[in-house]
């Protein structure tokens, strides 16, 4: 099988993006993990797929599949590229466009300057929602993490994120804790770890053990659950700039039942074919 795809990065989030708006494309786990190989295929964070909507009020299907071969429900970088990428590819005129993902619609906008602004939905703070397994629905949680208890904060931006406030990211165990995180048996969904240090009110630094693809160097939806929770937290107001590895996000957020909005780039790599056995 000949596939046709873009390379893409958000902030060095790295992306395959496959159009599926003509015809379906047959995308097995075994298939995304080739592709996502970074030694035998082309390598990615990510896999994104373009597809037609399914419903009267939206513009696309976007669906999501990590390294590992697994679908996703979310992906706060990848909608940045998604939206660069339809309008690049002239699948649409519009600058902004709404999109459906298997946790809900978003709605990215592609600015005059370039840079993209997602408007990423309401958090949901409920564990049963999250998911996280508590009979507490406190804002910070202890997680027993390995010999070590944590302190975290539980959000989910369509998929789910446990945050912890750490003193030094460069110095925080995010390899080994996170994928103790990632497969911790209070999130059945498995989880996102993010690792957060203050800089200010209106400043952070953050490192995400990203579920199934392992620390990247940025991640959108980790971004923006960073901030609801360092908000929640009463450690940072409105709006945040978040300094990634791959460089920084402006992320707002107005309280509680009001959405996310995450602002960033979103560039393109270059294009290619790729045979699939």
């Amino acid at each position: 099988m000949k596939l046709r795809f873009t390379k893409m990065h958000g902030l060095g989030n790295d992306f395959v993006v496959i159009d599926a708006t003509r015809a379906p494309v047959d995308l097995t786990p075994a298939r995304v993990k080739a592709i996502a190989d970074r030694h035998f295929g082309v390598g990615c964070d990510q896999l994104l797929v373009v597809e037609p909507a399914s419903q009267p009020d939206v513009d696309f299907r976007y669906r999501i599949f990590n390294a590992d071969g697994g679908e996703v429900e979310q992906c706060g970088n990848g909608a940045r590229c998604f939206v660069r990428f339809v309008h690049d590819k002239g699948l649409t005129a519009k600058d902004e466009i709404r999109v459906e993902t298997r946790s809900g619609v978003i709605a990215p906008r592609l600015r005059a300057d370039g840079l993209v602004t997602v408007d990423m939905g309401v958090p949901e703070l409920e564990p049963a929602k999250i998911p996280f397994v508590s009979d507490s629905d406190a804002v910070v949680q202890p997680l027993q993490v390995g010999e070590r208890t944590v302190a975290i904060t539980a959000v989910s931006m369509g998929n789910p994120h446990a945050v912890q406030v750490v003193a030094d990211v460069d110095a925080a165990p995010v390899a080994e804790q996170g994928a103790l995180i990632e497969r911790h048996a209070r999130f059945p969904a498995r989880v996102n770890a993010g690792f957060l240090q203050v800089l200010g009110p209106h400043e952070i630094r953050l490192r995400v053990f990203e579920r199934g693809a392992g620390e990247t160097l940025a991640c959108g939806t980790g971004a923006c659950a960073a901030v609801v929770a360092g908000i929640l937290r009463g450690l940072l107001e409105s709006p945040v700039r978040v300094r990634t590895r791959g460089g920084a996000l402006e992320i707002a957020w107005a309280g509680p039942g009001t959405p996310v909005l995450m602002t960033g780039p979103a560039v393109t790599v270059f294009e290619g074919e790729l045979t699939l056995d």
